[in-house]
C-alpha cells in the first residue's frame, strides 16, 4: 500500500509545512537548545575526552578543552598507588576547588533528551508513514549527479540562495543535509548518549562493544553534537538569507 501525502496548501497556493512538522520542529528546537546548554555545563566539569573504557584526570586525554578552571589545572598532590606494587592504579587529592555543576546539569540534560527522543521518534514515524521524507527530504537518484551537486555547492558558497517559498521545497544540499541529520547524526547522538548510562548498558551490554567503551561513547557523543550545532548554525544563516520573516511564518503558523 502506498502512503498518501497530505500536504496543506497556503492561501497563496504554495505547499506549506504540515502542522505536525511545525510542532515537532519547535519541540526539537527547544530540546536541542537545552541539551546544548546543559551539555556545556557537564563538559565544563570535566573538559577532557578519552578513547576506550575509562579515563580520568590522571590519564592521558585524547582532547582537552579550555572551557573552565578545570582545564589543565595541575593542582594535584603527589599521586599514590591504590594497590601496592601497581603503578597504573593511582590516586591523588586536588589542591584547589574544581568547577562542578554535574548534579542539576545531568538531570536537566537527561530530561531534555527525552523531549528530543520521543517527538523525534514520532516525527520519524509520521514522516515515513505519510511520505514526507520520500516527497521532500530524500534526494532522488537523478539529483545526485556530480555536476548538479557541485553546482549547488558553488551556489551556497557564493550565497546564491533562492528566496523561500514558504513550504517544504528543499534544494539538493538541504535534502542531503536533512537526511544526514535525521538518519545519521541524531540517532548516533541518542544511542551514544544512552551508552553512557550504566543502567542502559547493563540491559544492553552490546552497546559498549559497539562504541568501544564508555569514554569512546562520550567522545563520539560530543563530536556528533558539535556536528548538529554546526548544522543549526548554517541552517539559521540560510533562513536569514532566504527570507527570515517568510520562513518564520511558514514554520510557525504555516502561511
Amino acid at each position: 500500500m502506498t502512503a498518501v501525502l497530505e500536504q496543506p496548501i497556503s492561501s497563496t497556493g504554495v505547499e506549506r509545512h504540515a502542522r505536525w512538522v511545525r510542532i515537532s520542529h519547535w519541540v526539537l528546537t527547544l530540546s536541542l537548545l537545552t541539551l546544548a546548554f546543559t551539555g556545556f555545563v557537564i563538559l565544563m566539569a570535566h573538559p577532557r575526552l578519552y578513547w576506550g573504557e575509562a579515563g580520568n584526570d590522571l590519564t592521558p586525554a585524547l582532547l582537552e578543552l579550555p572551557i573552565s578552571r578545570n582545564y589543565k589545572h595541575g593542582g594535584w598532590e603527589k599521586p599514590t598507588p591504590i594497590v601496592s606494587g601497581s603503578p597504573e592504579l593511582i590516586s591523588a587529592n586536588r589542591t584547589y576547588d574544581i568547577f562542578n555543576q554535574n548534579g542539576w546539569g545531568r538531570s536537566l540534560h537527561f530530561l531534555a533528551a527525552w523531549w528530543l527522543v520521543l517527538p523525534g521518534a514520532v516525527y520519524l514515524l509520521i514522516g515515513v508513514g505519510r511520505g514526507h521524507f520520500r516527497a521532500h527530504i530524500w534526494p532522488r537518484v537523478g539529483e545526485l549527479a556530480p555536476a548538479l551537486v557541485w553546482r549547488d555547492v558553488l551556489d551556497h558558497m557564493r550565497f546564491r540562495i533562492p528566496m523561500a517559498s514558504g513550504g517544504p521545497q528543499y534544494g539538493l544540499l538541504q535534502k542531503c543535509t536533512y537526511s544526514l541529520v535525521v538518519f545519521v547524526l541524531a540517532p548516533l547522538m541518542i544511542v551514544s548518549g544512552l551508552t553512557m548510562a550504566p543502567a542502559v548498558t547493563a540491559a544492553f551490554p552490546f552497546l559498549l562493544g559497539l562504541f568501544g567503551g564508555y569514554q569512546s561513547a562520550r567522545t563520539i557523543h560530543f563530536f556528533t553534537f558539535v556536528g548538529l550545532l554546526l548544522f543549526v548554525t548554517v541552517h539559521l544563516v540560510m533562513v536569514i538569507k532566504s527570507g527570515f520573516r517568510r520562513q518564520i511564518r511558514a514554520i510557525t503558523v504555516g502561511e
